[in-house]
């Protein structure tokens, strides 16, 4: 979710599911037929190709072949990557300044990827109908069927190119949900889903989760603050929306929750506070956001920052607000967050 384009209440609110950071306004597009016949997984017609998945808007999606020309949010794009799903084009923070992978790529050979737009509000139609896309997938943050990073005053033509679109839901749910549908998506375009390194990223997911309710456990007193920074202000996110931090808090994370979050301004994801006011919440451990649209912990000059007990200890671990949707990328989230709260010591 990156910083460009001017704020909006509704661009906010979906931001603070990541963490915190100016965002553009939400986008909606929708595809497919409604069938709520449909099974939530996707079927395939024995011997005609047939393909059809529901997706989190309660809509079976259907081709009349197992899509292959795919076009996908960058994040989504690196979930399917992970379970050996290619495709032929992305959208959203895909490459840095420096030309290199984007965090939200993941292991994506990002020089061999037709890039719609690397940032909110880009999306080049015309290289997306040269694409002759099959299907169209990306995320949802709210619950109206927003497809995320499809910009809203182009979404009639990006439709009209006549490609299906799937939607994955990663509002108000913990995050072994959408986890879940990925990989029935991926199962569905014909990924191998149960590969020997497959099972192997959920066992290492599956342990890491243990590990972390264990380091909660053990240190029940340890508050963490799920934070984010830009130029002028230090977001406090608050846990009830982002599929990470309820998961994390559902292990048994002791987090903070701001008190004043701005329904109409965040959407009542965070809290906004000046840099002056950043001492607000004492906390343990800091959680920040590691995404190239928010500033990050080595570049914040702010003097109330560095006085802020978990940074002077050192107790300051990075957090993807938006999680690659694969185990292989979200087992290390889980382990990292776990072994700050075993190493951290009291300090707020």
């Amino acid at each position: 979710m990156p910083k460009s384009g001017p704020a909006s209440p509704t661009r906010r609110g979906v931001l603070a599911a990541a963490g915190a950071t100016g965002l553009g306004a939400a986008l909606a597009a929708c595809g497919g037929n409604d069938d709520n016949t449909a099974g939530s997984g996707s079927t395939a017609a024995a011997g005609s190709g047939s393909w059809t998945f529901k997706d989190d808007r309660g809509t079976a999606v259907r081709a009349g072949h197992v899509p292959s020309d795919i076009v996908a949010f960058v994040g989504v794009a690196a979930a399917l990557h992970d379970y050996g799903v290619g495709v032929k084009g992305v959208f959203g923070p895909t490459t840095t300044k420096d030309g290199k992978a984007d965090v939200q790529a993941g292991d994506m050979d990002v020089s061999k990827l037709t890039v719609l737009g690397n940032a909110w509000g880009q999306f080049n139609i015309e290289k997306y109908a040269a694409l002759a896309p099959d299907l169209l997938v990306s995320t949802m943050f709210d619950d109206r069927g927003t497809l995320w990073y499809v910009p809203e005053e182009s979404k009639k033509k990006i439709l009209a190119v006549g490609a299906p679109t799937v939607g994955l839901s990663v509002y108000d749910r913990q995050l072994t949900e959408p986890l879940q549908r990925m990989l029935a998506l991926a199962d569905s375009l014909g990924g191998d889903v149960t590969s020997a390194p497959v099972t192997a990223a959920k066992k290492r997911f599956e342990d890491a989760a243990a590990r972390l309710r264990a380091a909660a456990k053990a240190k029940p007193d340890i508050k963490v603050l799920a934070g984010s920074a830009a130029d002028t202000i230090f977001y406090v996110s608050g846990t009830d929306l982002s599929v990470d931090l309820e998961y994390f808090k559902a292990l048994g994370v002791n987090f903070v929750e701001p008190t004043d979050k701005d329904k109409t301004a965040s959407g009542g994801w965070y809290e906004s506070l000046s840099w002056e006011n950043a001492d607000k919440y004492p906390a343990d451990v800091i959680m920040m956001d590691n995404r190239t649209s928010a500033v990050q912990p080595a570049d914040i000059t702010e003097g109330t920052w560095k006085k802020l007990p978990a940074v002077r200890a050192g107790q300051v671990v990075a957090r993807n607000p938006e999680p690659i949707l694969s185990y292989d990328k979200c087992a290390p989230l889980l382990e990292d967050l776990a072994k700050a709260i075993e190493d951290a010591r009291k300090v707020s």
